[in-house]
Protein backbone atom coordinates (compact mmCIF):
# COMPACT_ATOMS: atom_id res chain seq x y z
CA UNK A 1 0.00 0.00 0.00
CA UNK A 2 1.17 3.33 -0.79
CA UNK A 3 0.59 5.79 1.67
CA UNK A 4 0.45 9.76 0.62
CA UNK A 5 1.19 11.89 3.37
CA UNK A 6 -0.43 15.56 1.70
CA UNK A 7 2.63 18.26 2.32
CA UNK A 8 2.40 21.55 3.24
CA UNK A 9 3.93 24.64 2.23
CA UNK A 10 5.18 27.23 4.83
CA UNK A 11 2.06 29.38 4.00
CA UNK A 12 -0.11 26.42 4.22
CA UNK A 13 0.50 25.15 7.64
CA UNK A 14 1.59 28.96 9.15
CA UNK A 15 -2.26 29.54 8.35
CA UNK A 16 -3.56 26.16 9.72
CA UNK A 17 -1.65 26.37 12.62
CA UNK A 18 -3.25 29.76 13.43
CA UNK A 19 -6.91 28.16 12.92
CA UNK A 20 -5.67 25.43 15.20
CA UNK A 21 -4.25 27.81 17.78
CA UNK A 22 -7.12 30.04 17.55
CA UNK A 23 -9.62 27.13 18.36
CA UNK A 24 -8.15 26.68 21.83
CA UNK A 25 -5.43 27.59 23.92
CA UNK A 26 -2.00 25.62 23.25
CA UNK A 27 1.41 24.99 24.35
CA UNK A 28 4.40 25.18 22.44
CA UNK A 29 4.79 20.99 22.67
CA UNK A 30 1.21 20.83 21.30
CA UNK A 31 2.19 23.21 18.27
CA UNK A 32 5.26 21.48 17.79
CA UNK A 33 4.18 18.15 17.45
CA UNK A 34 1.36 19.03 15.27
CA UNK A 35 3.97 20.60 12.58
CA UNK A 36 5.99 16.90 12.97
CA UNK A 37 2.86 15.07 12.08
CA UNK A 38 2.22 17.15 9.01
CA UNK A 39 5.88 16.57 7.85
CA UNK A 40 7.37 20.04 8.46
CA UNK A 41 11.31 20.34 8.61
CA UNK A 42 12.56 22.35 11.75
CA UNK A 43 13.09 25.50 9.84
CA UNK A 44 9.94 25.47 8.94
CA UNK A 45 8.64 24.61 12.94
CA UNK A 46 10.65 27.02 14.11
CA UNK A 47 9.50 29.93 11.79
CA UNK A 48 5.87 28.66 11.80
CA UNK A 49 6.07 28.65 16.05
CA UNK A 50 7.83 32.07 16.04
CA UNK A 51 5.51 33.65 13.92
CA UNK A 52 2.34 32.30 15.69
CA UNK A 53 4.05 33.79 19.08
CA UNK A 54 5.06 37.09 17.32
CA UNK A 55 0.99 37.42 16.87
CA UNK A 56 -0.19 36.03 19.84
CA UNK A 57 -1.60 32.82 18.96
CA UNK A 58 1.01 31.00 21.05
CA UNK A 59 1.39 32.21 24.36
CA UNK A 60 2.53 29.71 27.40
CA UNK A 61 1.37 31.77 30.11
CA UNK A 62 -1.70 32.60 28.66
CA UNK A 63 -2.13 28.85 28.07
CA UNK A 64 -0.93 27.85 31.17
CA UNK A 65 -3.50 30.10 33.52
CA UNK A 66 -6.21 28.66 31.05
CA UNK A 67 -4.97 25.04 31.30
CA UNK A 68 -5.19 25.55 35.53
CA UNK A 69 -8.22 27.12 35.31
CA UNK A 70 -10.33 24.54 33.45
CA UNK A 71 -8.64 21.23 34.90
CA UNK A 72 -9.66 22.85 38.46
CA UNK A 73 -13.61 24.03 37.50
CA UNK A 74 -14.19 21.23 35.33
CA UNK A 75 -12.54 18.46 36.16
CA UNK A 76 -11.51 19.13 39.69
CA UNK A 77 -8.11 18.45 40.00
CA UNK A 78 -6.21 19.54 42.45
CA UNK A 79 -2.57 21.27 42.58
CA UNK A 80 -0.40 18.31 42.35
CA UNK A 81 -1.92 17.42 39.14
CA UNK A 82 -2.18 20.22 37.26
CA UNK A 83 1.34 20.84 37.92
CA UNK A 84 2.29 17.37 37.15
CA UNK A 85 0.55 18.05 34.01
CA UNK A 86 1.98 21.34 32.66
CA UNK A 87 5.32 20.23 33.61
CA UNK A 88 4.80 17.39 31.10
CA UNK A 89 3.80 19.78 28.76
CA UNK A 90 7.55 21.47 29.31
CA UNK A 91 5.88 24.61 30.94
CA UNK A 92 8.21 26.46 32.71
CA UNK A 93 8.59 26.82 36.58
CA UNK A 94 7.30 30.69 36.60
CA UNK A 95 4.28 30.18 34.14
CA UNK A 96 3.66 27.07 36.45
CA UNK A 97 3.65 29.39 39.37
CA UNK A 98 1.11 31.65 37.72
CA UNK A 99 -0.80 29.46 36.94
CA UNK A 100 -1.56 28.26 40.26
CA UNK A 101 -2.45 31.84 41.43
CA UNK A 102 -5.76 31.58 38.89
CA UNK A 103 -7.13 29.17 41.88
CA UNK A 104 -8.51 30.99 45.10
CA UNK A 105 -7.67 29.60 48.47
CA UNK A 106 -10.98 29.22 49.14
CA UNK A 107 -12.59 28.22 46.00
CA UNK A 108 -9.62 25.17 46.61
CA UNK A 109 -10.52 23.90 49.85
CA UNK A 110 -14.63 24.71 49.19
CA UNK A 111 -14.10 22.42 46.17
CA UNK A 112 -12.32 19.81 48.18
CA UNK A 113 -15.25 19.34 50.64
CA UNK A 114 -17.88 19.03 48.14
CA UNK A 115 -15.27 16.40 45.94
CA UNK A 116 -14.55 14.82 49.23
CA UNK A 117 -18.10 14.53 50.74
CA UNK A 118 -19.61 13.15 47.01
CA UNK A 119 -17.48 10.46 46.74
CA UNK A 120 -17.44 9.67 50.46
CA UNK A 121 -21.75 9.33 49.75
CA UNK A 122 -20.90 7.08 47.12
CA UNK A 123 -18.77 4.70 48.42
CA UNK A 124 -20.76 1.34 49.58
CA UNK A 125 -17.73 -0.07 52.03
CA UNK A 126 -18.64 -1.19 55.22
CA UNK A 127 -15.06 -1.53 56.75
CA UNK A 128 -14.08 1.84 58.00
CA UNK A 129 -10.51 1.78 56.81
CA UNK A 130 -10.94 0.46 53.43
CA UNK A 131 -13.61 3.19 53.05
CA UNK A 132 -10.86 5.82 54.24
CA UNK A 133 -8.48 4.16 51.56
CA UNK A 134 -10.99 4.40 48.74
CA UNK A 135 -12.04 7.76 49.57
CA UNK A 136 -7.86 8.67 50.02
CA UNK A 137 -6.92 7.05 46.38
CA UNK A 138 -9.89 9.11 44.56
CA UNK A 139 -8.66 12.80 46.07
CA UNK A 140 -4.59 11.67 45.26
CA UNK A 141 -5.65 10.17 41.94
CA UNK A 142 -7.09 13.68 41.29
CA UNK A 143 -4.33 15.40 42.80
CA UNK A 144 -5.32 16.79 45.88
CA UNK A 145 -2.53 17.70 48.34
CA UNK A 146 -1.58 14.49 50.73
CA UNK A 147 -1.83 16.84 53.67
CA UNK A 148 -5.26 18.31 53.03
CA UNK A 149 -6.95 14.93 51.86
CA UNK A 150 -5.86 12.92 55.18
CA UNK A 151 -7.34 16.18 57.30
CA UNK A 152 -10.15 16.09 55.32
CA UNK A 153 -10.96 12.22 56.01
CA UNK A 154 -10.39 12.94 59.54
CA UNK A 155 -12.84 15.57 59.57
CA UNK A 156 -15.39 13.27 57.72
CA UNK A 157 -14.71 9.74 58.78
Amino acid sequence: MNYSRKSYSVNEATKKLERYCAYQERCHLEVTTKLRTMGMIPQAIDLITTHLIQNDFLNEERFSRSYARGKFNLKNWGKVRIVAELQRRNISKFNIKLALEEIDKKDYSQKLDLIARKRLHQIREENLQRRRKKLADYLLYRGWERNLVYAKIAELI
